[in-house]
């Protein structure tokens, strides 16, 4: 029997001998190493994980949690990539609508409350989604926040005892948009409008040239990650 420490172990090793690798030669790794137990969370404003992914590992489960505030554009981009790449997706539904949500704690609990907002719609849904797996894959990058300049390939999730993989965590903005361009990938139409940083349609909004990628992201507020990561 695998434990816990065999676990954390090998994702540490695995961050080490994996570095440099591309981001394909990881996702196999995962795939060979976790087999089903291998699950992708995308927000599909990954969009080039989500098409390395179903290249390098097909069939792989994905999960999408669906906040009930995404805009149409990215709800689309979601339903282009269940369609047309082979992926395994599964929607995770907050345990409230927002309708719901409303009720409890009142209307636009995210502009008064972002961090409980993020808990209730995010947080908790991944944990659910999560739940079975033993390796999650997700699409950060160490230049996407200072939060994330010293993240590994393969890590250990320590909150929840999950081995994480970070494929595209040494990929400059260059390296994805090489990408995009080399296998014509799909994107989130958001992009073309300026979004660099793609989250729920009230807490975000689009930058300017040269701004950082993430300034529209909770625009105006000390608040940097949803929780996911954190």
């Amino acid at each position: 029997m695998t434990t816990t420490t065999d676990l954390q172990e090998l994702a540490e090793q695995a961050g080490r001998d994996l570095e440099g690798k591309h981001p394909a030669e990881i996702l196999r790794w995962a795939a060979e190493t976790f087999g089903s137990d291998l699950v992708l969370a995308s927000s599909m404003g990954d969009e080039v994980l989500v098409h390395l992914a179903a290249e390098a590992v097909p069939g792989i489960d994905v999960i999408f949690l669906d906040t009930g505030y995404h805009f149409a554009e990215t709800l689309g981009t979601r339903d282009y990539y269940a369609d047309f790449t082979n992926i395994s997706l599964r929607t995770i539904l907050p345990l409230r609508t927002v309708a719901e949500q409303d009720a409890e704690h009142g209307e636009k609990l995210h502009d008064r409350d972002p961090n409980l907002c993020c808990a209730l719609r995010k947080v908790e849904p991944l944990e659910r989604g999560l739940a079975p797996y033993t390796a999650w894959v997700t699409g950060m990058r160490r230049e996407d926040a200072p939060t994330r300049t010293d993240i590994t390939v393969v890590g250990w999730d320590a909150k929840r005892g999950k081995v994480k993989l970070n494929p595209l965590a040494a990929w400059t903005q260059a390296d994805v948009d090489a990408y995009v361009e080399e296998h014509h990938v799909v994107l989130n139409p958001l992009r073309q409008v300026g979004y660099a940083s793609i989250g729920c349609a009230p807490c975000t909004r689009a930058v300017a040239p040269g701004e950082d990628p993430r300034a529209g992201r909770w625009s105006g507020t000390s608040k940097i990650e949803c929780g996911l990561h954190t």
